[in-house]
């Protein structure tokens, strides 16, 4: 499906997460928003710190807010949860959506440190080989960035995310999406505590 810039109700589903090691899992966010910068959806999964269920976790969110209106996907990175690498050809092969996979920092690659990380990295090593090189963008922000993008060009990529982008190198979408996770895991976190110190206290009457 190609990538109508100049719709008045363009929309973008923005997903990204919040975790921390001490967890089994991470929270993924997805938040979706108007290019008037109106919020117009939101919806959460999870996936496996660690783990190779990041792919799955993308694909639930999308069809939890069962959005035809949609014109793309906007993931804030593809390793999230501590490497656990999402399928970008995998995800736009089943949306049929431009999707547009973002990160910030120049990087000189994750190969080493899954090898060091996972005593069997073959799985995630090829995974990681099927992202694809990333390509920089510089934003009007003055702020460089730099996206894999599948179903777009790297110029349509740029358009869209200066629409979004206010100011810095972060679009709204994402740093919106990025807060409701951080939210969610720490509502999640406080919630198992809360019943952990119940359960412990409850153990502690018995005797």
């Amino acid at each position: 499906m190609p990538l109508h810039l100049n719709k008045p109700a363009l929309r973008v589903l923005a997903i990204a997460e919040s975790f921390v090691r001490s967890r089994p899992a991470s929270i993924l966010a997805g938040l979706v928003m108007r290019a008037d910068l109106r919020v117009d959806g939101l919806a959460f999964a999870r996936a496996t710190v660690g783990g190779d269920d990041a792919t799955s976790g993308v694909l639930q969110i999308y069809a939890q807010l069962d959005r035809a209106d949609v014109n793309a996907l906007l993931l804030s990175g593809a390793a999230v949860s501590w490497f656990n690498i999402i399928d970008l050809q995998d995800v736009f092969d089943i949306v049929q959506k431009p999707v547009i996979c973002l990160t910030y920092e120049e990087s000189p690659g994750l190969e080493k440190y899954i090898r060091e990380y996972f005593p069997e990295p073959e799985e995630k090593l090829r995974r990681y080989a099927r992202l694809g090189k990333r390509e920089p963008v510089k934003l009007k922000t003055g702020y460089e960035v730099f996206v894999r993008v599948l179903g777009a060009t790297s110029s349509e990529a740029r358009m869209l995310l200066n629409k979004f982008t206010l100011d810095g190198r972060v679009p709204e979408p994402v740093r919106v999406a990025r807060l409701a996770a951080r939210a969610a895991l720490h509502a999640d976190k406080s919630h198992t505590d809360s019943n952990s110190s119940k359960n412990g206290s409850k153990k502690r009457y018995k005797f």
